[in-house]
């Protein structure tokens, strides 16, 4: 270990082994959880019991990343100012997953509640999730960002992915099994039981998390608005104001993939055994890329790799729109997956990468809120395209928004590193 580092330094670094440790198994357990409680598959099933709307079910996914994304400028400036993350991620963490057991509720009350009062409930209960998850996202990206070095974050939230799709193929095979074989409404009731029992272990695991107090880091003694910082940001960082372009394309990049597994179901017949396993697929193909893609990015090229899975999602949306049969869906599953993995884990790795450690909060915050209009919108316009003309035309619409934001990618973005920027230890 260089003598020079920092004392902080010295002390993440002596702390590696343990995170990388422990934030996996927290990772590993909350896709286990997502599993059984998919906003791809098994939410939309759920919800499709209670409605034909495809722009209700469109929205399911979009609610999810919306609340994750929308809060996160919000608490930048709080964020900024703390010299120790973690306290306020295990505490905001729980808003995420408590609401998973209000699903399980609601989905074993179905029979006398009504759908009208059920379909309320639900999504009164994926906005209490999403913003949880949006609230604790800025401290966690930030702790993440701090106890992991800079040189190894690609392949640590690759590695992370992985074990969060590794757990949810598995959870979601067995989510289709359930739904299947046991009779509603015990079948939905109990996968979204198990989804909070596992959010609770891996809650567990975060919590192990040891993250030093950074006493040498400058917090000013007064505290500017945050609105202040952001201009200066967005003014002067014109490569960054691309990448929120890119960030929100690819919203609509990806728009059509909540409602493949509706369109599956209603043009072709599937079964929900069937609907468990190309879940499966979807995750288990993440679970190879998610390392894999973060470990190229690291080596060669975030913006590359990123711009790779732009072009998965638009072959992955033109085999959609021309599928002649059920089969060819493993085929989108497999393209959707490498898409998700370019657009998410290479995102959020690229996030980390821009300004100084005083300044990522706050690059942290416009990446993710500044996008959230084009999160909830791309999916609406998705639905009300399906509504109004076909799925096809919603497909299709995705293909071309996919073509756009690599074209953006390819022409108009750099890597952060190639940049010159300074290197975040904190």
């Amino acid at each position: 270990m260089p003598l020079h580092l920092p004392a902080v330094e010295h002390e993440i670094r002596g702390h590696l082994r343990h995170n990388v440790v422990v934030n996996l198994l927290d990772g590993g357990f909350f896709g286990f959880a997502l599993g059984f409680g998919s906003f791809i598959t098994i939410i939309p099933l759920f919800v499709s019991q209670m409605t034909d709307s495809a722009i209700l079910i469109g929205l399911i996914p979009a609610i999810h990343n919306m609340g994750w994304q929308f809060p996160q400028l919000l608490t930048a400036g709080w964020v900024s100012r703390m010299r120790r993350y973690k306290p306020a991620t295990v505490i905001m963490t729980i808003q995420e997953r408590l609401p998973f057991l209000g699903l399980a509720a609601v989905a074993w009350l179905l029979p006398g509640m009504g759908t009208k009062a059920a379909l309320v409930l639900t999504f009164l209960l994926l906005i209490w999730q999403g913003f949880g998850g949006g609230f604790t996202a800025n401290p966690w990206t930030s702790m993440i960002a701090k106890i992991i070095p800079p040189e190894h974050q690609g392949t640590f939230f690759g590695a992370q992915a992985a074990a969060a799709n590794g757990l949810a193929s598995v959870a979601a095979i067995l989510a289709g099994l359930l739904l299947d074989r046991l009779a509603s409404p015990l079948n939905f009731s109990l996968c979204f039981l198990l989804a909070g029992v596992m959010l609770a272990v891996s809650w567990a695991f975060l919590a192990l998390t040891r993250e030093p107090v950074d006493t040498a880091k400058t917090i000013p003694d007064k505290k500017e608005p945050f609105w202040r910082g952001t201009r200066t940001i967005l003014r002067r960082d014109s490569n960054f104001r691309w990448f929120l372009v890119v960030r929100s394309l690819a919203s609509f990049a990806a728009m059509a993939f909540s409602f493949y597994i509706v369109y599956a179901v209603r043009q072709f017949n599937m079964d929900k055994l069937t609907a468990g396993i190309l879940t499966g697929v979807y995750m288990g193909i993440q679970i190879i890329a998610n390392p894999l893609m973060g470990w190229l990015g690291d080596r060669w090229s975030y913006r590359g790799v990123m711009t790779a899975g732009t072009l998965a999602a638009a072959l992955s949306a033109l085999l959609a729109w021309g599928a002649p049969s059920l089969g060819w869906f493993y085929a989108v599953f497999i393209l959707a997956a490498l898409a998700m993995v370019a657009i998410w884990t290479l995102g959020i790795t690229m996030i980390v990468q821009f300004g100084t450690q005083t300044e990522r909060p706050i690059y942290i915050g416009l990446a993710n809120t500044l996008a959230a209009p084009a999160t909830i919108l791309a999916p609406l316009f998705g639905g009300w395209l399906a509504d109004a003309v076909s799925y096809q035309a919603t497909f299709m619409a995705t293909a071309l928004c996919a073509l756009l934001t690599a074209a953006v990618l390819h022409f108009m973005v750099r890597d952060p590193r190639q940049e010159g920027q300074p290197e975040k230890i904190a």
